[in-house]
């Protein structure tokens, strides 16, 4: 998978979800195959898409700005 595809597919999911979503939520949602985000896409999704993480009982919520 690509960063494009990756970065798409999340961003579609969590557009669909503005109260956000888990890791965990998002990866067997979209079945994923990475056991954990690759650090450096994500910190490019939080420029190129205006991901947010936040901690949150449920743990760290994805969301869109």
């Amino acid at each position: 998978m690509t960063y494009e595809e990756f970065r798409d597919k999340i961003r579609t999911e969590l557009q669909r979800n503005p109260d956000g979503m888990t890791w965990t939520e998002l990866k067997r949602k979209l079945r994923l195959p990475q056991k954990v985000p690759n650090n450096k896409w994500v910190n490019q999704m939080m420029k190129d898409i205006g991901l947010t993480r936040t901690r949150a009982d449920r743990g760290t919520v994805w969301k869109l700005k």
